[in-house]
């Protein structure tokens, strides 16, 4: 496993090797893709969305003592913000995402998680699983806007699981996970953790096996924007994605069977 890619100003954004790496292990980072004034301003759009309160079917916290259901993810939070919808459909990304497609690049998704200390992570699941896309495989962009390492609960990826199908799950720890799926991955390869500076990108196949653990800290945030992206070439998708143009324009796709938002979330009990 290896982590790379580097942006250089004037150079090419995916560094030479990137690709290989991507199809070889099914990742690869971009350091730096984003300024850090850029993820200040995109941390304080999305703490003043916080601050107001809900945006139903977007953003919905209730009160208790589970982080995750005070502090929620936003899920398609370009459908109701500016910013949001920029960056999803960012030139930068765009670059990257149509070298490791080949393709024109259609958005599908955006998710900004606020993950506050002492949240539960995501177990093991593959994306693909959710959005379902036929033929192929989604692409995620996954973008830093704080430090993230194994204390605050980082991504950890298992490469190689890209040129798999997708596994059937099993249920995962409740006590560990806000999302019921659970993807073993095969015994004879392992999780690896990805560490990330703010403006970092994560680009990933959409088979490959991936989650995080919990937020073990007790006063650092793991924020991140997500953006989920498909090849125009896709015929098929869950019906929550509402894919558009990277210019914008909806391209609507045919519906794809047994597909939903991206993690099945546990229902309330006991303390959460």
């Amino acid at each position: 496993m290896t982590v790379t890619g580097i942006g250089g100003a004037g150079g090419p954004i995916l560094a030479e090797d990137g690709l290989g790496h991507y199809r070889e292990d099914g990742f690869t980072v971009v350091r730096g893709l984003f300024g850090a004034e850029e993820i200040e301003r995109l941390c304080a759009e999305f703490a003043a969305l916080r601050a107001a309160g809900p945006v139903p079917g977007h953003f919905e916290p209730r009160a208790s003592t589970d982080p995750l259901r005070a502090c929620p993810r936003v899920m398609h939070p370009h459908e109701i913000n500016d910013l949001a919808r920029s960056v999803l459909l960012d030139a930068r990304l765009r670059s990257v995402l149509e070298v490791l497609l080949g393709e024109e690049v259609l958005a599908a998704q955006s998710m900004f998680y606020f993950k506050p200390p002492g949240a539960r992570g995501q177990a093991l699941h593959q994306d693909n699983f959710y959005l379902r896309v036929e033929p192929g495989t989604c692409v995620a962009a996954w973008i830093a806007c704080d430090v993230i390492d194994r204390d605050n609960g980082g991504l950890e990826l298992v490469p190689g699981t890209h040129r798999m199908d997708l596994f059937c799950p099993e249920e995962a720890d409740a006590e560990l996970s806000f999302a019921r799926e659970y993807v073993p991955p095969p015994p004879w390869l392992s999780a690896v953790p990805v560490d990330m500076a703010p403006g970092d990108v994560l680009f990933f196949n959409g088979s490959l096996v991936h989650g995080s653990q919990p937020n073990h800290t007790a006063d650092r945030f793991r924020r991140s924007f997500i953006g989920h992206y498909v090849g125009r070439s896709a015929e098929r998708i869950g019906a929550y994605y509402r894919t558009l143009t990277m210019s914008g324009e909806r391209v609507p796709l045919q519906e794809s069977e047994g597909a939903g938002p991206c993690g099945t979330e546990f229902a309330p009990h006991g303390p959460h």
